[in-house]
């Protein structure tokens, strides 16, 4: 797998970065794709959902944005929903595949991760032969939206173990096990940020041991991905607090 960070000779690793979990289609946010290939933002990848994965065929706007991240040099992720477990494997092989013949991702977001130690198997076969149709390059990360058992840690790249509500977030308890792990290897996604909360949320993410986050003043709605589809309003905020990052 390819990795965030390597560690220094002085224990140092990359700085924090964001992870953008999905814009809108580029036709209905296309401030928002623009805004990720402007230099110097510290973006560590960004997903990419056509229609709730690759879609039937290359939709040419679609096409377009992402050749100009991968241009940019930032890491493009295909979204594969695991539906907690319950999607066929072949289906989502297939899925893969259409997106990098199309799309050419660097990797995968596998949204709706199961967190279960019974899940872990099936979800390891998965990462593998994601891994596998990438040529050994994927950047995998597994969207469980909480902790899960500690084996996934193993399975891929990155976890997002927080995505919800700041009035969560703030209170929020890190899981024990993750201290043995640097944190390029942990997501944060929140929404719901206050603009006069910003540090705050910044120096939780710190606290917890996140190396990518993603906040946002945008209210939740019924879909968890809804609040995460445009930008925050303190974009230019939070790339002038964490500053340059390194997309590989």
């Amino acid at each position: 797998m390819s990795h965030l960070t390597t560690p220094t000779a002085t224990g140092a690793v990359q700085a924090l970065g964001v992870g953008v979990p999905g814009y809108a289609h580029p036709l209905l946010a296309p401030v928002e794709w623009a805004e990720l290939t402007r230099p110097g933002t510290p973006l560590h990848w960004a997903v990419l959902n056509v229609a709730d994965g690759p879609g039937s065929r290359p939709d040419p706007h679609c096409l377009e944005a992402a050749g100009k991240l991968r241009n940019a040099g930032v890491r493009v992720l295909g979204h594969l929903d695991l539906a907690y477990g319950s999607r066929p494997f072949g289906e989502l092989v297939s899925d893969a595949h259409r997106f990098l013949d199309w799309y050419k991702v660097d990797g995968f977001y596998l949204d709706r991760a199961p967190s279960d130690r019974a899940d872990l198997p099936g979800t390891r076969r998965l990462t593998a032969t994601l891994e596998a149709v990438l040529g050994g390059e994927a950047h995998l990360v597994l969207g469980h939206g909480t902790h899960p058992h500690p084996g996934y840690a193993e399975t891929a790249d990155q976890l997002v173990t927080f995505s919800g509500a700041w009035t969560d977030y703030r209170w929020s308890q890190v899981a024990e096990w993750t201290a043995d792990y640097a944190e390029a290897k942990f997501v944060h996604l929140v929404h719901g940020v206050p603009r006069t909360h910003l540090d705050e949320a910044l120096r939780v993410a710190r606290w917890q041991g996140a190396g990518t986050i993603f906040f946002t003043d945008r209210p939740g709605g019924r879909e968890q991905s809804t609040p995460f589809h445009s930008l925050p309003g303190y974009w230019d905020e939070i790339v002038s607090r964490i500053g340059p990052g390194v997309s590989e």
